[in-house]
């Protein structure tokens, strides 16, 4: 795709030698030459020293494990000072709660560190043209998150500021199914239409593109728990 400007980018993790490597891939990736990198940051607490109003990253590639500060308390930071800020997690960490952990808080992509050039690649462009990217692995875990046979449960409190009908809510938790459209509308008992509209509707009112980008949103927002 064609870009206006150039996509400002900033790397944050206490390993010079990884920071170093995240933008050789970034370099190897970029035929187009439409990405930069705006600055470099060690940790969470040199990320806020080093983060300028005058001139903000549009994605910001993050490590978890880091000192003074690390990749969740810089995520909570960033949300509650540039919640516009994407975030691209970078990590070893793959446990099943520290993913879900930073898919609550918000992240819009996570990538192990042992990553090749298409998938830096990969990533970055879903980012910035979809919203989010994430890898295989984060996808079975969310994939195993919604299928728990205990993800029927609504966490009100976990729902941010949006307010679903039942209905809405209703139609979130089965597309976090493998049903068809079609079988969701059976097991609602309106017609296909309808669910389509209703589809429609949640897409644009939560800001989503994609059956997969609300899934995301349920998991992040505690829609499905365990």
């Amino acid at each position: 795709m064609l870009y206006d400007k150039k996509i400002k980018l900033a790397i944050v993790d206490d390993h010079n030698l990884f920071r170093k490597g995240i933008i050789k891939l970034i370099t190897l990736a970029d035929k187009g030459n439409k990405y930069e990198i705006l600055f470099e940051a060690e940790s969470g607490e040199d990320l806020k020293t080093k983060i300028n109003i005058a001139e903000l990253p549009d994605i910001i590639l993050m490590d978890i494990d880091m000192p003074d500060m690390n990749g969740y308390e810089a995520v909570e930071w960033l949300n509650k000072c540039y919640p516009d800020i994407p975030v691209l997690i970078i990590s070893m960490f793959e446990k099943e709660e520290g993913v879900l952990r930073m898919l609550r808080l918000g992240i819009k992509g996570y990538l192990s560190k042992d990553i090749e050039v298409e998938d830096i690649n990969r990533a970055l462009e879903a980012i910035v043209n979809k919203g989010y990217f994430y890898s295989g692995f984060v996808s079975d875990i969310i994939t195993k998150q919604l299928n728990d046979k205990n993800s029927n449960t609504v966490n009100a409190a976990q729902i941010n500021k949006t307010t679903f009908t039942e209905v809405e809510l209703t139609l979130i938790k089965l597309a976090c199914t493998e049903l068809t459209y079609l079988q969701i509308a059976d097991k609602m008992n309106i017609s296909p239409k309808t669910v389509d509209g209703y589809r429609d509707n949640l897409f644009r009112k939560l800001g989503v593109k994609s059956r997969v980008g609300l899934a995301m949103y349920a998991v992040q927002h505690g829609i499905v728990n365990k």
